[in-house]
C-alpha cells in the first residue's frame, strides 16, 4: 500500500513526449517514519512531524478518494470523445509491452491507436512502441510504483487522442498498488505469464479481483514450466465471477485472434467490455467468462 511503501516522490515524476519535454505532476503521497521510540508517523511532504504521544493518522483513504474524483474527469473526458482507454497491469516481465508492439503492428489501420507508457524510469518500452509508428507518451514515476488518476490526465493531455480512438496505458510492472488507483479507463486488462505460476490470483487478489479481462501470456512456454491452466482459472472464478479470460503468446502469435475480438468489442460500444462469450470453448485462444 502506498501510505507504506514509500513511492511516489513529487520530484520523482516526470511526463515525457520522447522529444525533450518534462512535466512534473504536483503530486506525492504520504509517507511513513519510526522515531526512536518505535512510534510510527505518517504524513505527507510538506508536514511537520507529530508529537510523541500523538494519534497517527492514516491517509490512504483519503489519497485514494482524491484519486478517485479524478478518475471520474478522465472517465468523463474519455468518454465524451468516445475513447476507449484500456489499462493494461502486469509484474515485471509478463510481455505487456511485446503484446502491445504485436498488437499495434498487426492490426494496422483497423485500429486508431496511442500509447501512455508507465515505468520508474528510461523510455526502453517507450521506444519500442514508437517504433511502430504509432504516439507514444512516457511517464517515468521515479520512486513510484504505479501511474494514478493525475498521471494519467497530463498524459491524455500531451497524447491528445482523437475521438474515437483507442487508448492503451501500459502501467508500471507491479501486482499490487496498480490495482488500488482507478485511473478512469474503459477496462482493465491484467496480464499473468505462465512462468510466474498459476498461484498468482490468490496472492495478489487485489489486481485479479480489479480484472475485466485476465490474459495468459507466454502460452508456447506451457509444454516446459509448471503451470496449470485450469487451476489458474479456477482460482479466479473464486475472487472475480465477471471477469473473462483468454490464453495467448505474445511471441508466436497462438490465441491472439481472441484478443483482437474482445478489443473489437470493447471498442464499439460505450459500456466496459464484462459480457463476453462464455462457457465451453478451449481455453487457449478463445474468450472466455470466469463463472
Amino acid at each position: 500500500m502506498c501510505t507504506t511503501c514509500g513511492c511516489g516522490d513529487e520530484a520523482g515524476t516526470r511526463i515525457s513526449n520522447l522529444a525533450g519535454e518534462l512535466q512534473t505532476p504536483g503530486q506525492g503521497h504520504p509517507h511513513s517514519h519510526t522515531d526512536e521510540h518505535g512510534r510510527t508517523y505518517t504524513h505527507e511532504h510538506g508536514h511537520h512531524h507529530a508529537a510523541p504521544g500523538t494519534e497517527t493518522i492514516v491517509l490512504e483513504q483519503n489519497l485514494l478518494a482524491k484519486n478517485d474524483l479524478l478518475a471520474a474527469t478522465n472517465r468523463g473526458w474519455l468518454a465524451g470523445r468516445g475513447v476507449r482507454a484500456f489499462n493494461v497491469m502486469s509484474s515485471p516481465g509478463a510481455g505487456k509491452t511485446t503484446l502491445l508492439v504485436r498488437t499495434l503492428t498487426e492490426l494496422g489501420g483497423r485500429l486508431d491507436a496511442g500509447v501512455i507508457e508507465g515505468d520508474q524510469e528510461t523510455s526502453l518500452d517507450a521506444d519500442r512502441i514508437r517504433a511502430t509508428g504509432r504516439p507514444v507518451i512516457q511517464i517515468n514515476t521515479g520512486a513510484g510504483c504505479h501511474l494514478d488518476a493525475d498521471m494519467l490526465r497530463h498524459g491524455l493531455d500531451a497524447l491528445a487522442p482523437e475521438p474515437g480512438s483507442t487508448v492503451f496505458i501500459e502501467n508500471v510492472g507491479n501486482l499490487v498498488c496498480p490495482a488500488l488507483f482507478d485511473l478512469g479507463e474503459t477496462a482493465k486488462v491484467v496480464i499473468v505469464s505462465v512462468t510466474e505460476g498459476d498461484d498468482k490470483p490468490q496472492k495478489y487478489p487485489h489486481m485479479f479481483m480489479a480484472a475485466d479481462l485476465v490474459i495468459v501470456n507466454k502460452s508456447d512456454l506451457l509444454p516446459y514450466v509448471d503451470f496449470d491452466v485450469e487451476e489458474c482459472l479456477r482460482r479466479i472464478r473464486q475472487i472475480n465471477r465477471r471477469a473473462e479470460y483468454l490464453t495467448l503468446s505474445a511471441a508466436t502469435g497462438e490465441g491472439l485472434a481472441a484478443w483482437y475480438g474482445w478489443l473489437d468489442g470493447a471498442t464499439s460500444q460505450a459500456a466496459a467490455p464484462t459480457s463476453g462469450a462464455a462457457g465451453s470453448e478451449p481455453l487457449t485462444g478463445a474468450l472466455t467468462k470466469a463463472h
